[in-house]
């Protein structure tokens, strides 16, 4: 069923403290949020978090490790991989997620998903557009005979764009710097030329499809800026000349702070060659994002989480990281894992804030996450609720 309802509980909307309401939902649709006064008998309500930056088949993690998972297991078998995945991180209150590396398998979780086939989060599915021996193309062992989708030249980019878009993406990730963990890559590559990546963003616009940015270096956040990408990823090497640009433009940019920092402690051996880089790309991250945060910057939740570096849970340990970075208050967090980003995914008309004719998605802890962020924790989730269907937990009863 998607209906339901709970009684005296204490809610934080995703915006503001309400109180103690009673709410109530049917076809998967908030109906009803009406103040009852009195306490709220230590359960609370908030929005399901909205993670704007996951990798549900675990391919990268495999091909990092030299692993043939990758490259020999069936498309329909991954598909299975995501769905667990996207449950996973549903059971740790994630109810909206968005897949930045989306192939085939993504692809077909998300429209499962979206049908109903299976209850579950709601999956947005990005499609990758790289270049031969760019980012995306090096997470795939050279000799591996099966690889994905990469465009070189204008007319390529814009094909692949299309093809993504009639395969029911939701949108692309375009790439404007190398990255870390994709095999003999560099951060300081440029990727794709500057007209490859005006034409690619000109046609996912034109097809009403949103740009999300990988951009590690200085030059690849300016070149995300001038483009006109919708979001930017990681934003590690933000020079502080360009913190104006980025607060004048609004764009929301997840920082995936633990992530690099899970590199760094070595949690997982197998990925030795990459620290020493990750090392030198970190080394101005902190004090720079913190000032671009004082300065204004807008920056949401996205965790690069795929269940190995950075596990199903990860989104309480980014939120966090944060609030310490940013010098947030713990509502200052919940926003930019709630209202903000799902308005910086074109989702703040459908889920984010607890409202009538919203999504009903939700999630009912132990605690008041908005005064104390540490209470954001698995084992006290009593229940998790998406597109009013339960996933998680049990509902208290009336």
């Amino acid at each position: 069923m998607s209906d339901g309802r709970l009684d005296a509980v204490d809610l934080w909307d995703g915006r503001t403290h309400r109180g103690t309401v009673a709410l109530s939902w049917s076809d998967g649709r908030i109906d009803d949020v009406s103040s009852v006064g009195g306490p709220g008998g230590g359960l609370s309500v908030i929005p399901g978090l909205v993670d704007t930056h996951v990798h549900l088949d675990v391919a990268v993690a495999e091909a990092v490790a030299d692993s043939a998972w990758a490259v020999v297991t069936p498309d329909a078998e991954k598909s299975l991989h995501v769905l667990g995945g996207a449950l996973r991180f549903a059971a740790a209150g994630v109810t909206t997620l968005r897949d930045l590396y989306a192939t085939g398998p993504q692809l077909a979780a998300a429209r499962a998903l979206a049908a109903g086939v299976v209850d579950g989060p709601r999956l947005l599915a990005y499609g990758p557009v790289s270049m031969t021996a760019g980012h995306g193309d090096l997470f795939t062992p050279h000799g591996a005979p099966v690889r994905p989708p990469v465009a070189d030249g204008v007319d390529e980019c814009r094909r692949l764009v299309r093809r993504w878009a009639r395969e029911g993406a939701d949108g692309v990730k375009i790439y404007t710097s190398g990255g870390i963990l994709s095999l003999g890559d560099e951060v300081g590559w440029r990727n794709h030329t500057r007209a490859e990546t005006e034409a690619i963003v000109d046609e996912a616009h034109a097809l009403g499809r949103r740009v999300a940015a990988h951009a590690l270096s200085a030059e690849g956040i300016r070149t995300a800026l001038e483009v006109g990408a919708d979001s930017i990823e990681h934003a590690t090497g933000l020079a502080r000349e360009e913190i104006a640009e980025v607060v004048a433009a609004g764009v929301p940019i997840a920082p995936t702070l633990v992530v690099h920092e899970a590199i760094l402690r070595g949690d997982d051996p197998r990925l030795e060659a990459a620290r020493a880089q990750t090392r030198t790309v970190v080394a101005g991250r902190d004090a720079n994002l913190a000032a671009a945060a004082r300065a204004g910057a807008r920056f949401v939740l996205g965790t690069d989480a795929n269940g190995r570096l950075v596990p199903y849970t990860g989104a309480h340990a980014e939120l966090r990281r944060m609030r310490d970075l940013f010098g947030w208050s713990a509502e200052r967090a919940l926003v930019a894992g709630t209202s903000d980003a799902a308005a910086s995914l074109g989702l703040g008309r459908t889920t984010g804030v607890v409202a009538p004719g919203l999504s009903a998605d939700l999630l009912v802890v132990r605690g008041r996450p908005w005064e104390d962020l540490d209470v954001l924790a698995p084992e006290r989730i009593v229940a998790v609720v998406a597109k009013g269907r339960l996933l998680h937990g049990r509902l208290p009863s009336a």
